[in-house]
């Protein structure tokens, strides 16, 4: 049995991580986060530590290293995208491996930041990816390998989970702090796209707000046109009211649908990692350096080869509402 430390107790995505510590058996000695609305604990690990200064959660953690029993083993991260690199490198200045939620870091800098501390401390730092888990991208990814080898697939990846009016009041609607939509909602599917078709060779934003981003990008097996919405109004009339998000993926004119199958992806994340199977800085360099030059970019004219369909309804509706 491993013990753990979380870092960011009271988010949206703590709890998947408390579940993924208990379901694979391991302890979650002690979690921390500025914030105290974590009663969550109480359901899954009650005997926890539980503290909101940094300063003290930092010195319990450090203590208990005297002590081979208690001593941490891993730390998990899940607070806000800008923090993650000052999270991960305390941890690994703890002496733990650490797990951390997607963005890994915004930057490719960042990254070999990462790799230094890494190398400081002899600890290892792993991303959830986890979509790279999901059976329906595995069968895909599959499909692609045996396609033959000279074939580009076309490839339209839409993704929109609705948002409330919260979104933007909180950090994750800051892009000092989550680093705008295509980094905040989109980076691990940057990263689905990567895993299974490739290296990317094209990279071209066409329109990015607050609220919703659109591009296109080549890799060395597929042409992918991409949209990702924050924006209930951009749902689809076939899931409004039964479904807040969608996800999907057209290859080849076949479309994937893979909005469900989510719900133990972390779970089987933490077992990759403890089974030695993880996912370091080097598998998260690909998705942290797509949406770097994304965040760097000015949109451009979009071709109709390269132009996703949501945008041209988006297009249409701006010049509507300008009349």
């Amino acid at each position: 049995m491993k013990n753990f430390a979380l870092i960011g107790a009271a988010g949206y995505i703590a709890p998947r991580h408390m579940h993924a510590i208990k379901d694979t058996g391991n302890n979650l000695s002690v979690a921390y986060d500025i914030n105290d609305s974590v009663g969550v604990i109480d359901s899954i690990s009650p005997a926890s530590e539980f503290f909101t200064d940094f300063e003290r959660f930092y010195d319990h953690a450090w203590r208990l290293k005297r002590n081979a029993d208690s001593k941490l083993d891993y730390v998990s991260i899940c607070t806000p995208n800008h923090m993650h690199l000052s999270h991960i490198t305390a941890g690994l200045r703890l002496g733990c491996d650490v797990i951390c939620e997607k963005p890994l870091v915004p930057t490719s800098a960042d990254l070999d930041e990462l790799a230094l501390v890494e190398k400081e401390t002899g600890q290892r730092v792993f991303n959830i990816l986890q979509l790279r888990h999901h059976q329906a991208i595995i069968d895909l990814k599959k499909k692609v390998e045996g396609s033959p080898q000279n074939h580009k697939h076309d490839v339209e990846l839409t993704y929109m989970t609705s948002r409330g009016k919260w979104y933007m009041e909180s950090w994750k609607g800051d892009p000092r702090c989550s680093f705008g939509v295509a980094t905040n909602i989109g980076v691990h599917f940057f990263d689905m796209l990567h895993f299974i078709f490739g290296k990317l060779q094209k990279n071209v934003l066409h329109f990015s707000d607050d609220m919703k981003a659109s591009g296109f990008l080549e890799y060395e097996r597929a042409r992918v046109r991409w949209f990702l919405s924050i924006d209930a109004n951009d749902l689809p009339e076939s899931v409004i009211g039964k479904q807040s998000t969608y996800r999907t993926i057209t290859c080849d004119g076949e479309e994937l649908e893979f909005s469900k199958g989510f719900t133990d992806l972390h779970t089987v994340s933490y077992q990759e990692i403890l089974a030695g199977r993880g996912y370091g800085i080097e598998d998260a360099r690909h998705c942290v350096e797509t949406v770097e030059s994304i965040r760097n970019q000015k949109p451009s004219k979009a071709t109709d080869e390269e132009k996703h369909p949501m945008l041209e309804r988006l297009l249409i509706n701006q010049q509507v509402d300008s009349i």
